[in-house]
């Protein structure tokens, strides 16, 4: 970060004067703010700073672009019309899978046509503990039950069998990710999970590393069910869209991330270059398998997840082939665009009307999160979660400027017409930001 000017040499009454601090903890991204806020911002009006103690008043227009834990929401509150920070305070009705489920099905229960139907796969929502307490966990799980009915007349390897996929509430980065077809398959997931015997817990706590997490798993993306008791099941969807061998992806399954930028209460714009994300081995739907969650490699797109060299395991959307070899036809990559622009504004909508205590965006915050979708064989973006803080590093460093535009734009349609600089439009590039929603909740 650049010195910051001495107080006495700067005065916040210049009404130009905008002071920013500027610790992302990242560095990845940290350059990258710098440079983008340098640029757009004229010399004579930027003045970098450690924190808010280095304002000279604490009414001067002050942009903060922190790591969340870091972020002066105190001082963020107390000057709605001249502070601006990067993150909301509260907004897990959108970044928590359980709290996600929940704010679509108060949504879809007041609009029962919202396209979130077609979107977003139907959640089972339970709290457990441990394995003995999953009975009493699955008491209402109807869906579950009734799947697992209809798969009794099904051998495992029927491709009619019907999966789900069992994901952590507040997990991330794929960890304690499982699939099952059977009530059996499932309690032997939790049977994994539970913790160490009490004549074996020295041995466990003793040990600082990760096993403690992973419930004995070797690959590392296992879980301790009584500290993660927030689980979601959603069906799998097994026939997701594949790549042609000639692609240097070709074959393995892949999902889309895409940047949305939140400003005020509330404008939604989707960033229009996206990534996909692709798994690290071949796809093998798990009817194929009896072994699935040992092979959960080829089912997971998460390249935190991946050993190694991540070389062909992200690519920009836009860049994948316009022929799939299958039921789609050569626009389908603008199909998928449209549908996610959609789906977009739909949840953040959703959220910001039905899940009120859950999400509040403020009138003086943008956020940028990273919504990850998954396209089925018949071209149809199924929502998978909303992430806070997306990890920018995953896109590497070839794409680099993928993220530097997306910065750019962040700037130019949040942070520039906040401080009265310019409008919206200013610099951005033609149809890099396509707004979703615009929608006033009436906050100042």
């Amino acid at each position: 970060m650049a010195p910051a000017l001495p107080a006495d040499q700067t005065d916040c009454g210049q009404a130009t004067k905008i002071f920013a601090s500027v610790d992302y903890e990242d560095g990845y991204v940290q350059p990258l703010l710098l440079s983008v806020l340098n640029a757009k911002l004229p010399s004579d009006l930027l003045v970098l700073i450690n924190d808010v103690s280095e304002l000279p008043h604490s009414d001067c227009k002050f942009l903060q672009w922190r790591q969340y834990e870091s972020v002066d929401f105190d001082h963020l509150m107390q000057n709605s019309s001249s502070s601006m920070a990067n993150s909301y305070i509260i907004r897990k009705a959108l970044i928590r899978k359980h709290y996600l489920s929940s704010t679509v099905n108060h949504w879809l229960t007041k609009h029962p046509a919202s396209l979130l139907k077609q979107h977003v796969q139907p959640s089972v929502e339970f709290e457990v503990d441990y394995a003995q307490f999953l009975d009493d966990a699955l008491l209402e799980a109807y869906e579950l039950k009734e799947s697992w009915a209809r798969n009794d007349s099904r051998d495992e390897e029927d491709p009619e069998r019907e999966w789900w996929i069992l994901k952590p509430g507040m997990s991330d980065r794929g960890q304690g990710i499982r699939l099952f077809s059977s009530e059996e398959e499932l309690t032997s997931i939790f049977e994994k999970w539970d913790p160490a015997s009490d004549d074996e817990d020295d041995d466990v706590y003793s040990n600082s590393g990760d096993k403690e997490l992973d419930g004995g798993d070797e690959d590392g993306n296992g879980v301790m069910a009584s500290q993660l008791r927030h689980f979601i099941a959603q069906p799998y969807v097994a026939s997701p869209l594949l790549m042609p061998a000639t692609h240097p992806s070709g074959g393995r399954k892949f999902h889309v991330r895409t940047y949305v930028l939140a400003v005020g209460a509330l404008r939604i714009y989707v960033y229009k270059p996206m990534l996909a994300l692709f798994a690290a081995e071949t796809y093998r739907a798990p009817s194929t398998s009896s072994r699935a969650n040992e092979e959960l490699s080829s089912h997971l797109t998460n390249t935190c997840l991946q050993d190694g060299t991540r070389e062909g395991s992200v690519h920009p959307f836009w860049s994948l082939p316009d022929n799939v070899e299958g039921r789609l036809d050569n626009n389908w990559k603008n199909e998928v665009y449209k549908q996610i622009c959609s789906v977009t504004g739909e949840i953040f909508e959703a959220a910001a009307r039905s899940m009120t205590i859950h999400f509040q965006p403020l009138p003086n915050a943008f956020e940028v999160f990273g919504l990850d979708f998954l396209i089925d064989a018949n071209g149809v973006a199924w929502l998978l979660e909303v992430n806070a803080f997306p990890d920018f590093a995953q896109t590497g460093s070839e794409l680099q400027d993928l993220i530097r535009g997306l910065v750019e734009g962040v700037v130019d349609t949040a942070i520039k017409p906040f401080f009265g600089i310019s409008d919206e439009s200013s610099g951005t590039k033609d149809g890099e930001m396509t707004k979703v929603l615009d929608i006033d909740l009436g906050r100042r």
